[in-house]
């Protein structure tokens, strides 16, 4: 990909107590590319999109983006979180879901109003949901609220597009949906994403690069390159199976992490 890295990560490393999560972790990220990041429970996934955020402070290294350290709140990213259902007595509206995406980082007034409705309403029509404005966020489908979390990712026309395992408890219809939105953003507006995602083949045929994390070490380099035999085997240092089946790819093997030496935070601590 052509251009000045809108992301960068310069030697990262990331350490909770006696337990390294990834260090030495160094990559660029250019305008319209597509990165996918891989790996097992407790690999630090969600923690790498904090940092990004500007809410975990690294053990070492550097982050930048658009060559400065990143703030909360900045209007350069955009996020994506994990798909959880609203509950029934939320009064929101699906406008008011992405609106929350225009004021939400600025102090005082901010935009004259018709000026802050022009840019939802633009948000919601290019996710194609421009229909279901009107409607009780609680009452949208899985999909059609994950599509209002796009829009309100998308309203400030961000650099760099964040997705926290946006595909969970979505079936695979909507999945591709979600993937092939994102993939158009990026492709119309040159907006860089970082997908996190515990399975590569929803999102295989749009990914440029993939960012494997395992066991505090990590891998980087293109779905052929990465997702090998040979390279997870590796990285795990025990023996991992991948097979490719019907144009899918098969993970096997991989060791389990126990929940309790997890340390991502749940979803809704991941809060900008």
């Amino acid at each position: 990909m052509a251009g000045t890295p809108v992301l960068e990560l310069v030697d990262c490393e990331l350490r909770f107590g006696s337990r390294t999560l990834w260090q030495g972790l160094t990559l660029d990220v250019r305008p319209g590319e597509f990165v996918a990041v891989l790996g097992a429970n407790g690999s630090g996934k969600t923690t790498l999109l904090r940092a990004v955020l500007g809410l975990q402070p690294l053990s070492g290294g550097q982050v930048l983006i658009d060559g400065a350290p990143p703030r909360r709140g900045s209007p350069l990213v955009g996020y994506i979180p994990q798909e959880r259902r609203l509950a029934p007595p939320t009064p929101l509206r699906a406008r008011d879901l992405v609106q929350l995406g225009v004021d939400g980082a600025r102090w005082g007034t901010g935009l004259r109003s018709t000026a802050r409705w022009q840019l939802v309403d633009d948000a919601l029509a290019s996710v194609d949901a421009g229909h279901i404005a009107e409607r009780p966020v609680h009452l949208l489908s899985g999909g059609e609220q994950q599509r209002v979390r796009i829009a309100q990712s998308l309203v400030n026309d961000p650099r760099l597009l964040l997705c926290d395992e946006p595909l969970l408890s979505l079936d695979l219809n909507h999945q591709r949906g979600v993937v092939s939105l994102i993939d158009a953003r990026r492709r119309s507006h040159g907006t860089a994403v970082i997908f996190v995602t515990h399975e590569i083949n929803p999102v295989l045929p749009y990914v440029d690069r993939v960012l494997y994390l395992a066991d505090g070490r990590f891998r980087t380099g293109t779905v052929d390159e990465v997702m090998t035999s040979a390279t997870l085997s590796a990285l795990y240092d025990a023996p991992v199976e991948v097979l490719r089946i019907g144009g899918r790819v098969v993970v096997a093997g991989v060791p389990y992490t126990p929940a309790a030496e997890t340390h991502d935070p749940p979803a809704d601590e991941v809060a900008v």
